[in-house]
């Protein structure tokens, strides 16, 4: 059974940082291509980041580029978001997804069929 679990959220401060984890169980991440997004209370899901099974290719939303780094590691069959700098706007539940092919679009969330259960991310002083 194909699962994606996240950990590694937590209460922050300002200007802190954090590195979620999205651990894939199930199947082989040198399959498939992993994206993060983000959900805060009242608004629609986010795609934040993008990386390619291979690793090579990423992306980001302007949101977060300069500040967050996407990273995978298919022999740990882990992805990884290293979040800098964070602001009290980066707050939000964060979610890793998953799909076996590759798209021109990576933001969206309805051409992802995995998720995980999501982790929540808090930054306040």
């Amino acid at each position: 059974q194909l699962q994606l679990v996240e950990s590694g959220g937590g209460l922050v401060q300002p200007g802190g940082s954090l590195r979620l984890s999205c651990a894939a169980s199930g199947f082989s991440l040198d399959y498939y291509d992993i994206a993060w997004f983000r959900q805060a209370p009242g608004k629609e899901r986010e795609g934040i980041s993008y990386s390619s099974s291979s690793g090579r290719n990423t992306n980001y939303a302007d949101s977060v580029k300069g500040r967050f780094t996407i990273s995978r590691d298919n022999a740990k069959n882990t992805v990884y978001l290293q979040m800098n700098s964070l602001t009290p706007e980066d707050t939000a539940v964060y979610y890793c997804a998953a799909r076996p092919f590759r798209l021109a679009i990576w933001s969206a969330a309805r051409l992802y069929g995995s998720w995980g259960q999501g982790t929540q991310v808090t930054v306040s002083s």
